[in-house]
């Protein structure tokens, strides 16, 4: 079922309406995210961890939930980084990499006038600074980042560091950890660092790691490595395609252990069209729903 077929089948109450608005934003964030094959699977990924990480640190339910839609929407303002930048295969330069930093700007202009511009805004705007005061856009020193920039920045540098690029495999958990630890107080929050480092051997975020969904590990691609996304309907049979160099590949094997067998095809334009995982959005919205009085974020505008 598809996830506005989903919340139409629903009531028309204002809650309804509330979670489909939310569900469309979400969506906006997947096609960005989708730009670039080596990132499939972060937002879910930064979600996840973000939500893990709120409810180790014992924040209130409310609190966890906007902190784990901030971690799907973080990355909404890359829309405006070209192609050419945000694809690149090999590191950044200098230049470039202040493209980049332009992208909590234009994700803050985005959702100017948005609904729930109040429920994610800092999540956007502010993932990237950091206690030393050196990170962007605006330089903020420790006891002026919001708390849910804090956690959304260590779980996007995390899934930065254990997530494969073109230049790099990604690295071990431990080492992830490790690297966190030693820029604790400087690139990353003391407190939900030390919270974080703690959630090494928990079996859920290993579960997370690697993965683009639950139960769902990142698939590779012979050319390209792990660029490519199942969903939870995937099943024997199916065709899945690499979004970086469009190879084509049959799924194999049972549920909860598939593979990908290349054809030796390459995608058309509309197999490789951009499709929303319905069920994964829908199950986030309704999950957050629950927790969150989202007419009264409305009411906050």
């Amino acid at each position: 079922m598809k996830f506005f077929d989903f919340f139409r089948s629903r009531s028309d109450s204002a809650d309804s309406t509330n979670e489909k608005i939310l569900a469309s934003l979400l969506v906006m964030a997947w096609v960005v995210e989708a730009r670039d094959p080596y990132t499939g699977g972060h937002l879910w990924r930064v979600a996840r961890f973000a939500r893990l990480l709120a409810d180790h640190a014992g924040l209130p339910e409310e609190d966890a939930a906007r902190i784990m839609i901030g971690g799907f929407l973080h990355d909404l303002g890359k829309v405006g980084i070209p192609d050419a930048i945000l694809n690149k295969k090999d590191r950044l330069s200098e230049q470039e990499y202040e493209v980049i930093k332009t992208h909590p700007e234009v994700g803050r202009r985005m959702l100017a006038g948005h609904p729930f511009s109040a429920l994610v805004q800092d999540a956007v705007f502010l993932h990237h600074e950091t206690p030393d005061g050196r990170g962007y856009p605006n330089a903020l020193v420790q006891s002026e980042i919001p708390e849910v920039a804090k956690i959304i920045g260590i779980c996007d540098a995390f899934d930065a560091m254990t997530s494969t690029r073109p230049y790099r495999r990604g690295m071990p958990v431990a080492k992830g950890m490790s690297i966190i630890k030693e820029n604790l107080g400087r690139q990353f929050d003391t407190h939900f660092g030390t919270l974080f480092l703690q959630l090494e051997e928990n079996q859920e975020l290993l579960h997370i790691v690697g993965h683009s969904d639950v139960g769902i590990p990142m698939q590779e691609c012979a050319m390209c490595g792990p660029t490519i996304v199942l969903r939870r309907d995937s099943k024997t049979g199916d065709l899945a395609y690499c979004r970086s160099c469009a190879g084509q590949y049959r799924v194999t094997g049972t549920a909860g252990a598939l593979q990908l067998e290349a054809t030796g095809a390459a995608g058309n334009a509309a197999q490789l069209e951009t499709r929303p995982d319905d069920v994964l959005i829908a199950d986030l919205v309704t999950e957050c729903a629950s927790s969150l009085s989202l007419s009264s974020v409305v009411n906050r505008q």
